[in-house]
């Protein structure tokens, strides 16, 4: 089937102001095991001084021995596999930990998480009328992953209701741009042009959730049909299509076939025919061929001239 590509759809995305980029960083296990050394030594510490045995000032050193270990313990953040932290200190975006496991970062940071996991979110049937004014029932699946968490969380508001409302914003906009059926070989459908439908209703949502820092997997259409008040007659209009269309290939089958039948009797010198005799047989042909309904015989004692 030859295509058009449509004009294509017309997006005013602001620029986005942030870009993900990694963050200072360390393991955390050996953070962790330091942490634990100054807390032991400063209990150690407080120990002596409960003892007796030692003058007032390992309390000093108690303090800042615990002091020390607190502010450890405040830089070590856990990473699950396929998650991020989105790292801020003092309101300014610093750079995001992508790395699973155990990790130290700057302990008077601020960390939000964020999944970085493929989820879907599937649109609500939407009633809109297509390209040729039809009323039509239109939803879709979209797929899509984060993949810029510093535009997932500066960007906008809210990243997950944001891919909301542009995925159903975008079938809405490819229902309305593409006639429900094909008027034509060269122009592209819904019901007709499934695989070409999807990939522009992927560039649609990918245009819209680019500055949000999403990346779109897939998208598919999952439930598309006439709106009921008009289903009935457009059923009839492909019915009646598929029977004209069915009628148009039997006439065809059966006028080769009776080009075939009249070759073959000529070519064997079976009977020779007039053209009025000819013209008789290829009417019959056709009624046999071309009819509904079941023939049947009648035996001509006569001729075709009496």
């Amino acid at each position: 089937m030859t295509t058009i590509d449509p004009s294509p759809f017309a997006l005013d995305m602001p620029v986005p102001q942030v870009r993900e980029r990694p963050v200072w960083m360390l393991p955390g296990l050996p953070v962790l095991a330091l942490a634990i050394a100054l807390s032991l030594a400063g209990g150690y510490a407080i120990y002596e001084l409960a003892t007796g045995t030692t003058p007032l000032w390992p309390v000093v050193i108690a303090g800042v021995l615990f002091l020390m270990a607190g502010i450890l313990y405040g830089g070590l953040t856990i990473v699950a596999p396929r998650e991020a932290r989105v790292i801020q200190f003092l309101g300014a975006y610093t750079g995001t930990v992508r790395e699973p496991g155990l990790r130290f970062v700057n302990p008077f940071t601020t960390r939000r998480k964020v999944s970085t996991r493929i989820r879907n979110h599937e649109t609500t049937v939407s009633k809109v009328n297509d390209a040729d004014g039809n009323p039509i029932e239109i939803a879709a699946v979209v797929v899509w992953q984060v993949e810029d968490t510093a535009r997932a969380v500066f960007e906008v508001d809210d990243f997950v209701q944001f891919v909301t409302v542009q995925a159903e914003t975008a079938v809405r906009q490819i229902a309305t741009s593409y006639p429900y059926d094909a008027r034509s070989d060269t122009l592209l459908s819904l019901r007709d042009s499934a695989e070409e439908i999807t990939e522009k209703l992927s560039q649609e949502v990918a245009a819209r959730v680019a500055a949000a820092g999403v990346k779109i997997v897939e998208s598919r259409i999952t439930h598309l049909a006439y709106a009921k008040e008009i289903a009935q007659a457009m059923l009839q209009r492909q019915q009646a299509s598929a029977v004209v269309a069915a009628r148009q290939q039997i006439v065809e089958g059966a006028v080769g076939m009776v080009e075939m039948a009249l070759e073959r009797l000529e070519q064997r010198s079976v009977v020779e025919l007039d053209d009025e005799r000819r013209a008789a047989m290829v009417s019959n042909l056709l009624v046999v061929l071309c009819g509904t309904q079941a023939t049947q015989p009648v035996v001509n004692t006569g001729t075709l001239y009496s």
